[in-house]
């Protein structure tokens, strides 16, 4: 048996292999632009054009986006066309989010492209060690309205880099556990889909004209989400949920679950469906029954579908009405087909929660090994 001395040696001589360098070295940085949004023919094509608010969701791949531009737009502006597997970075605002493009994509100035170097690093590994980084990049940030990344700031990254075989696998490693969680999103997306199908089916297409006619404050209660200092927001408990979902966590909750969220400023029309006891801020409403129904999950449909999307009021700060809200008018099913209808679907959001936990669960696992990965205190062998 090797002792502790051969161990420790081994793992120096190992460590060797590793050198120091500037992130700058062992990356290329693409610089991103806007379309003039004056110009129609340079928008709403096939192309897609990124923004923060399209992967600012904790997941490694970003696969659409909200806007999209022309071939005339991408030639007559500054922005790039990135490649699948290129990193996408925030530069401006909420610096530090990443993620990985699924498919070819262009993207704005507050962003940069990052593209491993052939040879030297993968683009695998360099997102991993971004994301281990992040903290830097926010210490570094220069100031301003926004916090910023420059181009200067990846000169003043200090990183170790093992040998390129070995940063495969360590990218092995954590893409193994991102993938799981990956896939464990997609069923959760599949899942509300077959059961968002059901509901157009028998409340939508089947609608009966002998429903009750009535308003949506007759199913629902929009009710104001509360203060909470962003300091607060740091607990470990029960998700704190906002405009676009959730924010942070706390050590206490103001809502018992399952409860529903939607924006009140900001984003509209982002329908949250959640399973634990949470607190709601004040840019959101939370969504309380008027019949009774323990589930919420009719509920949760319903409003999917009442178009909030489309209701910013006309005020200074643009945000959902809430006496709009309850105001539009909608058909009600008897409550006999709401009950049967939440009964078809419960397995479906079982399933979501059992998904859910074991999301949480993985996220915990990668989180944990990636320092040690990138550290080194844990090793996995290169081929």
């Amino acid at each position: 048996m090797k002792n502790f001395y051969n161990e420790q040696h081994e793992q120096g001589e190992a460590m060797s292999e590793w050198r120091e360098c500037k992130l700058s070295e062992i990356i290329e940085l693409i610089g991103g632009g806007t379309p003039k949004t004056t110009i129609p023919d340079y928008w709403n094509r096939n192309i897609p054009w990124l923004s923060v608010v399209d992967f600012n969701n904790g997941r490694k791949y970003v696969s659409k986006t909200e806007k999209h531009i022309t071939n005339n737009g991408l030639e007559n502006s500054s922005t790039k066309l990135l490649n699948t597997n290129d990193i996408i970075i925030s530069a401006r605002g909420t610096v530090g989010v990443i993620a990985i493009l699924s498919k070819p994509m262009t993207f704005n100035q507050s962003c940069y492209g990052i593209r491993a170097i052939n040879d030297i690093s993968c683009n695998d590994f360099i997102y991993y060690l971004l994301k281990d980084t992040v903290s830097n990049f926010q210490q570094i940030a220069h100031g301003g309205v926004f916090d910023t990344i420059t181009r200067e700031t990846f000169d003043n990254i200090d990183v170790f880099l093992p040998p390129l075989p070995e940063q495969k696998a360590i990218a092995g490693v954590l893409s193994s556990l991102d993938d799981k969680i990956d896939l464990l999103h997609r069923q959760n997306k599949t899942l509300e889909a077959m059961a968002e199908a059901l509901f157009r089916k028998w409340f939508v297409e089947e609608a009966d004209e002998g429903w009750e006619e009535g308003k949506l404050g007759d199913i629902v209660e929009f009710n104001y989400g509360i203060a909470l200092k962003e300091e607060k927001r740091s607990g470990n408990g029960y998700p704190v949920v906002g405009s676009s979902g959730i924010v942070g966590f706390h050590d206490e909750f103001y809502v018992k679950s399952p409860g529903i969220v939607t924006g009140r400023k900001g984003t509209l029309g982002v329908i949250n469906y959640i399973f634990d006891n949470f607190t709601p801020i004040d840019t959101s409403f939370y969504i309380t029954s008027r019949i009774g129904s323990d589930l919420l999950l009719f509920e949760y449909f319903l409003l999917r579908n009442c178009g909030l999307e489309n209701m910013n009021s006309d005020s200074a700060v643009p945000g959902l009405n809430r006496n709009t809200a309850h105001s539009i008018f909608i058909s009600i099913p008897p409550k006999e087909l709401i009950i049967m209808f939440n009964d078809a679907i419960k397995p479906f959001f079982e399933k979501i929660k059992e998904n859910q936990s074991q999301i949480r669960t993985l996220e915990k696992l990668r989180d944990a090994l990636l320092p040690k990965l990138m550290s080194g205190e844990v090793r996995v062998k290169g081929n």
